[in-house]
């Protein structure tokens, strides 16, 4: 935090440096780490009571996963919605600088992301590295628009760097439903469901009608995920001690997001309704893969990360009847761009490097996730891509960090942009640009300037007492777009 309030002062910071590597530098497969990342879908900061100690959802899972390594106070998804977030997470690129400008893919839309566009995972890939998806993809399949289902689903994942996918296209709320195996239906799409209310409104939890193979089942999809999972930890470990290559899962639940279907042993357990029973088994699926690494006998050389990909979708009226801030007092919900559709948990263990029960208040996004995760994994890119993510290596380790960025940006649903820079936060316009209303209010008067220092809550609009602040960021937002990235190129690690 401290770094861009410095640039956001007008104070130098020191150059970032490149250290040419040399192959005798080069981590060896035996020190490559292997790489989970557990992506929950709508989970809040509030939900885990490792962030938010008053939270009525036990997480025991997550608990020990930050008490065990460290958790993030000020961390951001890329987008306060679902594919937004997963391009950025996955390519260290804002998605907005792409064709996706605003909300998300159908369940049926085309692969978004670009060919030839270097990912997390094709990247580690090209070092050693087994790879594998398991679980809601969202980022678009085929391309054709609307996919050919009776087609191999090309391309997909396994065309960006993941040896194996298995799950579903979208949110777990969109047709077709139906999983997925690499690049084809696992059963023939031969059935349908009707529509279902949410259970805000006494449905049997919100999805659209759509296509389905036959008997799917809603609440079978996150046991399937997790059985997958566990079950690729434990053979990508035992290939490993066999042939010394590290491995990366990537595990994009499809929870808490709608529809809110805890399986049986879940229900009823907590006090927060369906949706707090639906967080407790996101929990104990996150406890169970991370058992799978420590039976694996691979724990202490694995970055194991858990995160989300946007704010909760919990609004003010779901506070008063339950009694629970799945966004910890955050302004906002999902989708809008206040604090509550982007603060994120980001929780990190990596025995040997992470220090037990740490914690950072520096400003970090998904984004980030690229650079890191592919430093750790001894490998490059050119400066054509991670266009905004940067290496939080050092802020694992307790290190000196000096974050070359001058400012983070943030994106609603509806793709209303905002930046971020030291205890300042500039917002283009004015509303959520989300789900909470008003979404937009067209005014004369411009947009929100907030002091999230002395103004946590984003209760009081700057924007017309600070007239030479609001131009001075304005004018780095629009750079920053202009340019194609928040990080120089110099920041990418050389071959």
């Amino acid at each position: 935090m401290w770094n861009l309030l410095l640039i956001c002062l007008g104070l130098a910071l020191p150059a970032t440096t490149v250290e040419n590597r040399s192959p005798e530098d080069t981590p060896t497969a035996e020190t490559k780490p292997n790489i989970v990342i557990i992506l929950a879908d709508d989970l809040g900061s509030g939900d885990l009571r490792c962030m938010n100690p008053e939270s009525s959802i036990p997480t025991p899972g997550m608990d020990d996963i930050a008490n065990q390594g460290m958790r993030f106070t000020d961390a951001h998804s890329a987008s306060a919605v679902c594919t937004p977030s997963r391009y950025g997470l996955l390519t260290g690129r804002y998605c907005w600088r792409g064709p996706l400008k605003e909300w998300v893919l159908g369940g049926s839309s085309p692969a978004l992301l670009e060919p030839g566009r270097d990912t997390l995972a094709s990247l580690l890939s090209s070092r050693g590295y087994r790879t594998a998806c398991i679980g809601k993809w969202h980022l678009g399949l085929g391309d054709q628009d609307p996919v050919d289902w009776n087609q191999p689903l090309t391309p997909g994942p396994t065309d960006v760097g993941f040896d194996e996918f298995y799950g579903i296209s979208a949110s777990l709320d969109m047709p077709p439903y139906v999983f997925i195996e690499d690049a084809r239906p696992e059963s023939p799409i031969t059935s349908s469901v009707d529509h279902s209310k949410h259970r805000r409104q006494g449905g049997a939890g919100f999805w659209r009608a759509g296509a389905a193979s036959e008997n799917f089942d809603f609440q079978d999809v996150m046991p399937k995920i997790t059985e997958r999972a566990v079950d690729t930890v434990m053979r990508f470990a035992k290939s490993g001690r066999e042939d010394g290559r590290p491995f990366l899962l990537y595990v994009p639940y499809t929870a808490p997001h709608t529809p809110w279907v805890p399986s049986d042993p879940y229900s009823g357990r907590t006090e927060v309704g369906h949706y707090g029973d639906f967080v407790m088994q996101v929990d104990a699926s996150v406890q169970r893969i991370a058992q799978a690494v420590r039976d694996a006998g691979v724990e202490d050389n694995t970055l194991f990360i858990v995160t989300s990909d946007n704010g909760s979708h919990w609004p003010d009226q779901d506070i008063e009847r339950w009694g629970h801030d799945g966004n910890m007092g955050w302004r906002g919900q999902k989708a809008d761009i206040w604090e509550g559709g982007h603060r994120i948990p980001l929780l990190v263990r990596w025995p040997g490097v992470v220090n037990s029960n740490s914690t950072s208040d520096e400003i970090i996004c998904l984004t980030d996730l690229f650079a890191t995760c592919v430093t750790a994994g001894g490998g490059h890119w050119d400066s054509q891509a991670g266009e905004d993510s940067v290496d939080i290596g050092p802020l694992l380790r307790q290190e000196p960090w000096n974050d070359p960025r001058e400012a983070i940006i943030h994106q609603s649903g509806d793709g209303l942009l905002a930046l971020r820079c030291g205890k300042w936060k500039l917002i283009e316009a004015k509303g959520s640009g989300g789900f909470t209303q008003p979404r937009r209010v067209k005014d004369s008067s411009g947009g929100q300037l907030y002091d999230l220092e002395a103004d946590p809550g984003e209760t009081t609009n700057l924007w017309l007492d600070h007239p030479g602040e609001v131009a001075r960021l304005q004018a780095m937002l629009d750079r920053l777009r202009e340019s194609g990235r928040t990080v120089p190129p110099a920041n990418t690690p050389a071959p």
